[in-house]
């Protein structure tokens, strides 16, 4: 019977006694377990510290962080922790790296192929205190040489140490004697920078409103007066714009009016009427001498002119113009009188009939 969940298929006779993998020859783990017989697994490793191939023709450092496919071996043992070996192929080069656990230091050991960094964050400073490890405290306790001789060097580094201290408690107290003074001076510097920045502020935010601007507005530096001073935008020639509206200021100033006699602005009033007369005059007279020119029903004689529209003018009672009236008696005399020529009228137009 199938097992559950396996997706393979397994004979009856080899139910319970050989799983699916066993009866294909393969590893549960697929191809990072090609090598399981001799005790390796692939796995994905990850570069603990940066590290100087040794392989690479040109000196070339791999990062910390870079991964590799490395084969994980148990090589040995620190009491019961495993220490195990990891060996990747660098891809730059095809050289062979090595790196093993350290469970003793809880660090990790280049073995093969490269060599750590150097970044000094193993070196013991003169600040620093130095930690014994226990072979070294007892080789203390066994031999009295080396117990005096570390008791000579921590005496020597206490000498050293003292006198540092001295030295700094000595500066603290010079430059700290009188609190007051520098607490003073200090508040006197921050106040003068406080007063600049609202300063700032204020001619920022002014800016802001005179122009309606939403952005935000940083103080100005000596690179922008340097490039405010490389622009020239010449002078304006008003001569050479025509005197146009370009060329005239765009509000112009205000000047005050001056307040005229009563005679004065009168006179201008009717200077003003009389000038809108004769321009309707004018009008009435074109309209008339073009109707008299172009009908032929008012005048039929092309060559005589009817009278002429009478001006009006200021202050005089318009008189009724005759022209319509002489224009009337006129045409009937003309429609009375039989032409000489004993042909049709030149006052009227003979138009064909459609019945002819």
């Amino acid at each position: 019977m199938q097992g559950f969940n396996m997706g393979r298929y397994v004979p009856p006779e080899h139910e319970g006694v050989l799983s699916a993998n066993q009866l294909a020859g393969k590893h549960a783990l697929g191809a990072r377990g090609r090598k399981a017989s001799s005790g390796i697994l692939t796995v994905r490793f990850e570069m603990p510290y940066a590290i100087w191939c040794n392989t690479c023709p040109k000196p070339t450092i791999v990062g910390q962080g870079v991964r590799f496919n490395a084969e994980k071996k148990k090589v040995d043992a620190y009491y019961s922790t495993p220490i195990y070996s990891f060996r990747m192929k660098h891809t730059a080069c095809g050289g062979w790296i090595e790196i093993r656990t350290d469970p003793k230091n809880t660090a990790y050991i280049v073995t093969e192929g490269a060599r750590k960094k150097d970044t000094g964050e193993d070196k013991i400073r003169d600040d620093e205190l130095e930690i014994l490890t226990p072979e070294e405290r007892e080789r203390r306790q066994e031999d009295a040489f080396a117990a005096l001789e570390g008791k000579v060097v921590d005496s020597h580094k206490a000498k050293e140490q003292s006198t540092r201290i001295a030295d700094l408690q000595a500066i603290s107290e010079r430059d700290w004697s009188d609190t007051y003074s520098l607490n003073r001076k200090l508040r006197h510097s921050f106040r003068i920078e406080r007063k600049g920045r609202e300063k700032e502020a204020a001619v920022a935010e002014e800016l802001q409103d005179k122009y309606s601007l939403e952005i935000d507005m940083v103080p100005a530096n000596e690179d922008d007066a340097r490039r405010a001073e490389l622009v020239d935008f010449g002078d304006f020639d008003q001569s050479r714009s025509g005197g146009g509206v370009d060329g005239k200021p765009m509000f112009l100033p205000a000047t005050p009016s001056k307040q005229s006699k009563p005679g004065k602005a009168k006179r201008k009033l009717d200077t003003e009427k009389t000038a809108q007369l004769r321009k309707i005059a004018l009008q009435q007279r074109l309209q008339g001498n073009t109707r008299l020119s172009t009908d032929p029903f008012i005048n039929g004689d092309k060559g005589q002119r009817v009278a002429e529209v009478e001006l009006p003018v200021l202050k005089r009672k318009r008189r009724r113009s005759i022209g319509t009236k002489k224009i009337v008696e006129e045409a009937g005399q003309s429609e009375n009188e039989a032409p000489k020529g004993g042909g049709v009228s030149t006052s009227l137009v003979d138009y064909g009939s459609d019945s002819s």
